[in-house]
């Protein structure tokens, strides 16, 4: 996106809140692929989302430096549960003490592991479900967490059209034909209704029926 529209935008939208602008900072400093992060506009997108369909429950699939979680943590009521998954350990520090230090400590849950062990292992109903976790297998995610999900509630993959890559006919590495995968069944699906939106990386927004 042309930079002086990217700073028009973020100048018309929520602010960043100050523990997040920090933990922005915290991971371009010291994390490797800082780009990974959510960042204020995909942030301000999911506390909103939450917001508005009232979630409760919610999973996040890829937790990175947490600030996705912190920020739709921030988007629940007391009561309300993130539980989130990350198989880097190396980060588990870091995430937990920005999870503390922003408040959201008794609605975020913090899973390390595979997420593909930890979510058979949730005896949960969750309102919304976010992926962004290893591309390759994000139709493995989408089907474990299927029948998790509550009827009308919401799952929201991220960087679904990966750099451009989807319609690179060049490109076809695992990671791009994982999204491919992903993107093309969510589509033939008659379970849910879906609807792809150019933010950031590419949002994918499922509602299943």
């Amino acid at each position: 996106m042309d930079l002086e529209l990217e700073a028009y935008i973020m100048e018309h939208s929520e602010g960043e809140p100050a523990i997040l602008a920090e933990l922005n900072r915290t991971t371009h400093l010291n994390v490797m692929r800082p780009r990974m992060l959510s960042g204020n506009l995909q942030g301000q997108f999911l506390r909103m989302l939450c917001e508005m369909i009232q979630a409760r429950r919610v999973l996040e699939i890829g937790t990175y430096t947490g600030y996705a979680a912190i920020s739709m943590a921030m988007g629940m009521t007391d009561g309300g549960m993130v539980h989130t998954i990350d198989i880097n350990d190396e980060l588990e520090e870091m995430v937990r003490d920005f999870v503390h230090r922003s408040g959201m400590e008794k609605r975020i849950c913090f899973h390390v592991g595979d997420a593909c062990e930890v979510i058979p292992r949730l005896d949960e109903l969750f309102d919304l479900v976010f992926i962004d976790a290893d591309k390759r297998q994000y139709l493995e995610y989408y089907r474990l967490v299927f029948d998790k999900v509550r009827s009308g509630g919401m799952i929201v993959a991220d960087d679904v059209l990966w750099d451009g890559k989807v319609v690179d006919t060049q490109s076809r590495d695992a990671q791009t034909r994982g999204i491919l995968e992903f993107n093309d069944f969510v589509q033939s699906d008659s379970r849910v209704e879906n609807i792809l939106l150019p933010v950031r990386h590419g949002l994918m927004l499922i509602r299943k029926k």
